[in-house]
């Protein structure tokens, strides 16, 4: 997670009034109002069943293309990060495996220069990199009981007794955390990782049963001394988890794979919708500065020519990414980049838009069900969406006193960055199309 290093925070809290110092022994706190990272995942291509596609997609060539198309189409507007997602240490049948110490490596058929190389890559483009990893103790580890850098102990210590399956798809075992050898396990892989100047870690598969591993990840970040964005995610997180990953994690992924893991990146009902239900939900557990809802890729990539389609229309598209940008969720673009089109482009790089996002504020749900409305307040201003996720266009209507607005209002509308004249009481927004939406600033 993108936190103070211990060394650092002693020095700040050294450099306070001792009034204000920190008490002792008080937990470290993540850095406040850390913005939304933006970038690109490759999951959705991994996902995808198109030729040319699925989990064999990934590779070093592949990858480095999607670094060129980044750095070159979307990083002046703020998209900097390049997520490796599950495989880059799986052979292409799939065999996850590590090295002699238990920590994950690069597999050498799909990444022959090896990952400092390509973090070199990436990071010469002005891109950061992200790697995949999942929570528990993987079972390739336990059964070569690999030995624990800088320890006597070796993997079989580290692991609950009896042996108890963890994570989402029960793909790994427990860790026993009472053991100090589990923290310095997991500190390995993240110093390894810090030595490749790994920026960004996702640890999948989390549930309630997983806060202690995503705390133990925190932590080892904060041993590395490199900040590093840590995401908890699954599909979803346990919402009962959402409480106690608060102080650990950076983003928590709040909803179901957008991918429809078929023939495009994702379908409207596999499942673009499922989010406006379901954000709602965890907005309460979302409260702490720096904790983030993470709504998942963004299908807004290539709806035209060769290459993996989107599987949405254009108006979904825009509908997608004014609720991600409401939300102050990630803003991580999906598909093959290589292939994206002029419309994903100016959608995806509306400055006004993505401010909305950047803020890092939290919105607030005015109204549920077919023609939904949404609120934030950012700065001296107030932001409306609203969206129509009805099957024919609507009208929709805006009672202003809900939003906490009052008196004569300014209207913008942010997404055709139009002034489009004043509202008192009201405001009614024509002609919505089916999946829809509109984004207001009040001002």
């Amino acid at each position: 997670m993108i936190r103070t290093t211990r060394r650092a925070a002693l020095a700040a809290a050294c450099a306070l009034p001792l009034a204000l110092a920190l008490p002792s022994g008080a937990a470290e706190a993540k850095t406040p109002y850390v913005k939304p990272f933006m970038g690109w995942s490759s999951w959705s291509v991994e996902s995808a069943t198109r030729d040319g596609y699925g989990t064999r997609w990934l590779n070093e060539g592949n990858i480095k293309n999607a670094a060129d198309s980044l750095s070159g189409k979307l990083s002046s507007a703020g998209y900097k990060n390049l997520n490796i997602d599950a495989g880059w240490n799986f052979d292409y049948d799939w065999n996850f495996h590590t090295d002699a110490h238990g920590i994950p490596d690069a597999d050498k058929e799909r990444f022959p220069s090896g990952m400092v190389s390509l973090s070199d890559y990436v990071h010469a483009k002005g891109l950061k990199l992200g790697l995949y990893g999942a929570a528990g103790l993987e079972k390739e580890v336990y059964d070569k009981n690999a030995p624990i850098l800088g320890t006597d102990c070796h993997a079989q210590d580290i692991a609950v007794k009896p042996l108890t399956p963890t994570n989402k798809w029960g793909g790994s075992w427990k860790i026993d955390y009472s053991n100090p050898c589990a923290q310095e396990y997991i500190d390995s892989i993240v110093a390894r990782y810090a030595s490749w100047g790994i920026d960004f870690i996702k640890i999948d598969g989390v549930t309630k049963d997983n806060v202690a591993d995503i705390k133990a990840w925190s932590t080892a970040i904060d041993h590395s001394g490199r900040s590093m964005w840590l995401s908890a995610s699954a599909w979803p997180v346990d919402l009962e988890a959402g409480d106690g990953l608060r102080p650990y994690a950076n983003g928590v992924r709040v909803d179901t794979d957008i991918e429809c893991y078929c023939e495009t990146t994702s379908t409207w009902t596999s499942s673009v919708d499922d989010r406006f239900a379901d954000l709602p939900n965890w907005l309460p557990k979302l409260r702490a500065p720096g904790y983030l809802p993470d709504l998942d890729s963004m299908p807004i990539n290539n709806n035209t020519g060769s290459g993996l389609q989107d599987g949405i229309s254009d108006t979904e598209r825009q509908t997608v990414m004014t609720f991600w940008s409401m939300a102050s969720s990630p803003l991580y673009v999906g598909g093959d980049i290589w292939f994206l089109d002029d419309k994903a482009k100016a959608i995806l790089t509306n400055s006004e838009v993505i401010a909305v996002d950047q803020a890092a504020v939290l919105p607030k749900q005015l109204r549920a069900g077919d023609t939904q409305v949404w609120t934030k307040r950012v700065g001296g201003a107030t932001y409306l969406a609203l969206y129509n996720l009805g099957s024919t266009a609507t009208d929709i209507t805006v009672d202003l006193k809900p939003a906490g607005v009052h008196g004569k209002q300014r209207l913008r509308d942010v997404v055709t960055r139009e002034d489009i004249g004043s509202a008192t009481r009201s405001w009614t927004a024509t002609d919505v199309p089916a999946h829809g939406s509109r984004l207001i600033k009040l001002s």
